[in-house]
């Protein structure tokens, strides 16, 4: 009995040693950028108090990347599970924020989920986000107002 116990022990353990924190990717693509001008800049989010940000100050992760033929793309790499939602600015000046007009914007940019913006259409955390529950490849449609 003593010997059972023992080895049930050990056999708990181990699996408490072995078990690691999952992880995942998340791939996104955004595609017809008007132009190869600047960078494409993906901020990914994970709480609704965060988003959107307009200033790009409280995202959980950054990412900026060169645009090819028209395409930017991006892999955001060891996310946890959870729920998330991503912002982008296609930043034609590479300033990292976005230009604007008098109200509008005057460089690219959008939102996970979004196929259009406007007054009566912003961006909120609970319509951009997505569960990610494993490795997930988005696309994100680019709009230039």
């Amino acid at each position: 009995m003593v010997i059972i116990q023992f080895l049930v022990g050990i056999l708990l353990f181990s699996s408490f040693q072995n078990k690691e924190e999952t992880s995942y990717s998340l791939t996104v693509t955004v595609n017809d950028l008007r132009n190869s001008n600047g960078v494409v800049q993906f901020t990914l989010y994970n709480n609704a108090d965060a988003f959107p940000d307009e200033h790009y100050e409280r995202y959980f992760q950054k990412l900026t990347t060169r645009i090819v033929n028209g395409v930017a793309e991006v892999t955001f790499e060891n996310l946890p599970e959870g729920k998330y939602a991503v912002n982008i600015l296609h930043d034609e000046d590479e300033n990292g924020k976005i230009k604007k007009g008098l109200i509008l914007p005057k460089e690219g940019i959008g939102f996970s989920n979004y196929q259009s913006i406007g007054f009566s259409n912003r961006p909120v955390f609970h319509k951009a986000s997505f569960d990610l529950l494993g490795d997930k490849n988005i696309s994100v449609k680019i709009i230039y107002l």
